[in-house]
């Protein structure tokens, strides 16, 4: 889900591969954009209309106008597969793109559409983040660790932290104006079920 505070609505997706906007103030339910697979991370820009959705089934970005609920565009993912997260750098105009099979990021040029490059990063990640203020990329993984990666204007990133957190942890949270990551940790063994929480500096 996203909301989008200066239209008041939010933004559900769901099913077998739609999209679509609810009133919060009534609960009611009004466009719908369909998709040719499930929705996974998608981001709001705030500067115009566009909605981005990762579509991994279909091997595709989906780029929704949010004023008439069409797909305007589906930018392919063809430099790894199984898209689910993904960060937006508006500003930067680049569009972050977390894959796991293998496990990379594919930025994307968000005027043009085109993939202009990649990185390695954790295994099974579930959420990745972009810091605006220090120009920062923190993605978790299941596979065990939380990467932090420097990323320059050119979009070359340079790993900063490689931090080993527990199996099955991929789920996170960013808050900005907190400086903080919180990182959902499942139960598995002898690991308890808990939340971290990382400090960012």
């Amino acid at each position: 889900m996203r909301y989008d505070a200066t239209a008041k609505r939010l933004y559900v997706g769901y099913g077998a591969g739609a999209i679509a906007t609810v009133n919060p103030a009534d609960g009611k339910t009004g466009g719908q954009a369909k998709l040719p697979g499930h929705p996974e991370s998608f981001q709001l820009e705030q500067s115009g209309p566009r909605l981005f959705v990762n579509v991994p089934t279909a091997s595709l970005v989906a780029v929704i106008d949010r004023n008439t609920m069409k797909i305007t565009a589906s930018w392919p993912v063809t430099g790894a597969k199984s898209n689910y997260p993904m960060a937006l750098d508006e500003t930067g105009h680049r569009l972050f793109v977390g894959c796991r099979n293998p496990a990379k990021v594919l930025v994307y040029d968000t005027t043009t559409g085109k993939d202009i490059s990649a990185f390695e990063i954790v295994g099974d990640t579930d959420d990745l983040f972009y810091d605006s203020a220090r120009q920062r990329l923190y993605v978790s993984g299941g596979e065990g660790y939380i990467d932090a990666f420097q990323i320059d204007d050119a979009s070359r990133a340079m790993r900063m932290a490689h931090v080993a957190t527990a199996a099955g942890a991929r789920t996170s949270l960013f808050v900005p104006d907190q400086n903080r990551l919180f990182l959902a940790v499942p139960h598995r063994g002898n690991q308890q079920a808990e939340i971290r929480i990382y400090q960012v500096r």
